[in-house]
C-alpha cells in the first residue's frame, strides 16, 4: 500500500482499480482543518489527466505493472509489432500509447515495455538515441555559420534540425525527450 505521505512525481499506484501514475503532488496544510495533498495524476489507461486533493493518512494498492525487455519489430500502421525477449510472444502496441516515440525506434533493438494485466501500457526510452541521417541539403564549404542549422531526415523517418556540417550517412545523436541534435556519433 502506498500512502499519501510518499507521494512523488513519477511514483505508480491504483486509484479507483485503474493504474496511475503521479505528476505533481503537493502537501497543504490550512490554516483550520486537516492536511490533504494536492495531486495531478494521469490514468495510464485512458490517458486522462486529473487533479484532485486526499486526506492525509489515505492509503493506495500498488498496481499490477510489469516492465519486461521486449524487441521492436515493425511498424504495422496502425500499431508497432514487439516480442517479448524470453518467451517469444509478439504483442502490438497501438500508436496512440507510442505516440511521438515511434520516431525514435529502431527495427530489432530492445526497448522496455510497461504491461497491467498483459496489455501494453508504456514504453520506455533511453535518453538518447543514435540514427543514420538518410536525406539531408549537402554541406557547402565555407558554410560555418555559428548556430545555423537545416532539415535532415533519420532512418526512422523522424525530421531532425542539424548544423551545416552534417551530411548524408552520417551517425547522429538525438535526445528522445525533446527531439534535438545533441552530437555526431
Amino acid at each position: 500500500m502506498i500512502a499519501t505521505s510518499e507521494f512523488k512525481k513519477g511514483r505508480k499506484l491504483e486509484i479507483d482499480g485503474a493504474p496511475c501514475e503521479i505528476l505533481e503532488c503537493s502537501h497543504y496544510k490550512p490554516g483550520k482543518g486537516g492536511a490533504f495533498m494536492r495531486t495531478k495524476y494521469r490514468n495510464l489507461l485512458t490517458g486522462a489527466v486529473v487533479e484532485t486533493n486526499f486526506r492525509s493518512g489515505l492509503k493506495f494498492p500498488r498496481p499490477d505493472l510489469e516492465v519486461r525487455e521486449m524487441q521492436y519489430l515493425y511498424n504495422e500502421g496502425d500499431g508497432y509489432a514487439f516480442m517479448d525477449m524470453t518467451t517469444y510472444d509478439q504483442i502490438s502496441m497501438p500508436t496512440d500509447i507510442v505516440g511521438d516515440k515511434g520516431g525514435f525506434l529502431k527495427e530489432a533493438s530492445a526497448y522496455r515495455v510497461m504491461l497491467y494485466e498483459g496489455r501494453p501500457l508504456d514504453l520506455e526510452l533511453s535518453g538518447s538515441v543514435v540514427l543514420e541521417v538518410t536525406m539531408t541539403d549537402p554541406g557547402v564549404k565555407g558554410d560555418t555559420v555559428t548556430g545555423a542549422t537545416k532539415p535532415a531526415t533519420l532512418e526512422t523517418g523522424l525530421v531532425v534540425n542539424v548544423p551545416l556540417f552534417i551530411e548524408e550517412g552520417n551517425m547522429i545523436k538525438v535526445n528522445t525527450d525533446t527531439g534535438e541534435y545533441l552530437g555526431r556519433e
